[in-house]
């Protein structure tokens, strides 16, 4: 969503024109968050990041719609991770605008058990941070510690692999190492041997989903329960600096 999206309205048109199953948004201003809890759909929601800006604390959640019943829903809070970084890191973050980087605390993603044909699938719902790749390696894996096994699986969100040398100085300014940056394919390669491992397959691998990073930031991963049948970037971005991502599956269960 982009928690600073100054095209709200057209944001929600998109969401109630677009026929859907499930619908994963990640930043999501508490303002909308509310205006989406009037659509005609299951909803489950947590904070995604508290932002300290101005004084202020800004509550942005993700967030999960569905059509179909929502039986449970769990939270996975993440780590503060403020000790972990370098006096660079300090410094980087108080010399940028608020609007792009902050203090930030009581970060967390969230699951949901859906009822498809008389199964369940869980379906994740993830916000990595922009730090470094260790750091989004280790919240990967403590949320995929809540996979089930042999259970269907759907992992949704932005997980922020940067993936091309013009942005990859960011790992390093942001807690990484010089390698970090240098190579650059490195953590892409990495994590798509852990989707593997955890049987899930990338429906959108080697596309560009964030512009100005040439990279795949957003991600929609299957379990073979499913087959994708037709996986697209939306071009239009409705005020958030990420394309919307779509993946049309088929169920095997």
């Amino acid at each position: 969503m982009l928690f600073r999206n100054r095209e709200l309205d057209r944001a929600f048109e998109f969401i109630q024109k677009t026929e859907f199953d499930l619908f994963c948004l990640q930043e999501v201003p508490e303002p909308f968050l509310k205006r989406l809890q009037t659509l005609p759909y299951q909803i489950a929601f947590r904070i995604d990041v508290e932002r300290r800006i101005d004084g202020q604390t800004l509550r942005i959640f993700v967030a999960t719609l569905s059509t179909y019943p929502i039986l449970s829903h769990g939270e996975i809070s993440f780590p503060e991770y403020h000790s972990r970084f370098p006096l660079r890191t300090e410094l980087f973050i108080r010399l940028m605008p608020s609007r792009f980087f902050s203090q930030i605390h009581n970060r967390g993603a969230m699951y949901v058990d859906i009822k498809v044909s008389e199964q369940v699938v869980r379906v994740f719902n993830l916000h990595l941070m922009l730090a470094n790749p260790q750091i989004r390696k280790e919240e990967f894996e403590l949320a995929l510690a809540n996979q089930q096994k042999d259970q269907a699986t759907i992992v949704c969100g932005d997980f922020n692999i940067l993936e091309a040398l013009h942005i990859t100085p960011l790992n390093w300014l942001l807690g990484g190492t010089i390698s970090d940056i240098l190579r650059y394919r490195r953590e892409r390669v990495d994590m798509e041997r852990r989707f593997e491992t955890h049987g899930l397959h990338n429906a959108l691998q080697d596309t560009i989903t964030h512009p100005l990073s040439y990279s795949q930031l957003d991600h929609i991963l299957i379990s073979p329960s499913f087959s994708v049948q037709n996986a697209l970037v939306v071009r239009d971005r409705m005020g958030s600096d990420h394309r919307p991502i779509r993946v049309e599956v088929l169920d095997h269960i």
